[in-house]
């Protein structure tokens, strides 16, 4: 699902690095080595080095934030947004100073809701409170409401938690709505003032999870978005989520829209704007992916690595059809055809694209890119990815490897030879 960083999700941004962009090699993984087998050698990323820049940026929101120099803040925000910055896993620049804005707000309430027993108004209320004193304090100033807005979003999931509707407790209920609303309120005012902007437009479809009743305009809403910033693949996927019927669409929507999200960026995605906004979609629901083009799915895939033939794709695609795509086997006929048929690509991507690995590309793979599931250790986290790409990789060499043909990742391609 399509939304900025809450806290949970960029404590390990803060705190362990667990994303999977600007790395360096520092290990080879090496594995089949007995007398009469062919040896794996690949390159393996280090994680001690992964986007940087990702996390620099939200500490750097944060400090600004603590600092009170929202002015500075606030330029960086827009200087970003304008020129459309972002990190090497997708992220916005802009998205990630905001989220640093907000942390210690966010996580304030985050941690205070998961001990009841330390409940107290002032933990739930005084530091949007501080960040309401602020707007009001600039009051010309849209990327600062902004950053208040997204906060009350954050608040509100907060909230939410993961309770069903029928168990949520009434006080989580109504403070739910309250900060949605607030949000609400405050997001016409950064849209007057910036309509051109992509952190702004992302806010709005952030906040439709709040307001069921607006299903009408998620679609338009998200062309919206996609229109104002057609080389990020993130809203595309957000998209293709919100349009199950889980959400707020159906699988004729989703199929509608993903044609003529291809139509829309074919110039610069080709068939690759389907594949987005089908890839996390087909993957949590079995009826939309039974009803896949998945030939057409899978020419979006080669469109995609034609125009973004950097490792760090290649190992996401790779990663998605070797593993991700086969959660739920067995649980629809017709959904497995598909999966099995996506699954075969994994074969050439690896074969004809893969020249290093990276694990937590791997291990995010494993749990359907859930973005908000919680990583107590990068390192752990990493060497199960870790595993399972080797594992992978294994099953597709077995036959060379079994008859003792060493295989070798190198930057150059591939490389087979006699053991």
């Amino acid at each position: 699902m399509f939304r900025f960083f809450r806290a949970r999700e960029a404590l390990s941004y803060l705190s362990k690095g667990h994303s999977t962009q600007n790395v360096r090699v520092t290990d080879c993984a090496v594995t089949a080595s007995l007398p009469d087998k062919g040896q794996l050698n690949i390159p393996v990323a280090d994680i001690r080095t992964e986007d940087l820049t990702a996390r620099n940026t939200i500490e750097e929101g944060r400090t600004l934030a603590r600092q009170d120099r929202w002015a500075k803040l606030s330029k960086m925000m827009h200087a970003a947004d304008k020129d459309r910055a972002i990190a090497s896993d997708a992220t916005p620049i802009a998205d990630l100073l905001a989220f640093g804005a907000r942390s210690d707000v966010v996580l304030a309430v985050e941690h205070a809701l998961s001990d009841g027993s330390a409940l107290c108004e002032y933990d739930l209320l005084g530091g949007i409170s501080e960040l309401e004193d602020e707007m009001r304090e600039h009051p010309s100033d849209p990327m600062i409401t902004l950053v208040v807005a997204l906060t009350h979003i954050d608040l509100a999931w907060a909230w939410r938690g993961t309770a069903t509707d029928a168990t949520l407790p009434p006080l989580h209920r109504s403070r739910c709505a309250a900060h949605f609303d607030r949000a609400a309120n405050l997001l016409p005012t950064c849209r007057a003032a910036l309509p051109d902007s992509p952190i702004v437009a992302a806010a709005s479809c952030a906040l439709l999870a709040g307001q069921r009743k607006t299903n009408q305009r998620v679609a338009e809403e998200y062309e919206r978005l996609i229109s104002l910033d057609p080389h990020n693949q993130r809203p595309m996927r957000a998209m293709g989520t919100h349009l199950l019927p889980r959400w707020f669409g159906s699988y004729e929507k989703l199929e509608v829209q993903a044609l003529r999200n291809a139509a829309r960026t074919g110039d610069i995605w080709g068939a690759g704007g389907y594949t987005w906004v089908q890839f996390d979609a087909i993957a949590l629901d079995e009826e939309a992916c039974a009803r896949l083009d998945v030939e057409y799915f899978l020419e979006g895939l080669d469109d995609i690595l034609h125009r973004r033939p950097d490792q760090q794709t290649v190992n996401m695609l790779s990663a998605y059809c070797a593993i991700t795509i086969q959660n739920g086997q067995g649980l629809n006929e017709k959904a497995d055809l598909v999966r099995s048929q996506i699954h075969e690509a994994a074969n050439r991507l690896i074969r004809d694209h893969m020249t290093e690995l990276h694990p937590l590309i791997w291990a995010h793979a494993a749990n359907g890119f859930n973005n908000s599931v919680r990583i107590n250790s990068a390192e752990r986290f990493a060497a199960r990815g870790k595993r399972d790409a080797l594992r992978a990789i294994r099953d597709l060499f077995r036959e060379e490897l079994r008859s003792g043909t060493d295989v070798t990742f190198t930057p150059s391609g591939l490389r087979l030879s006699q053991h």
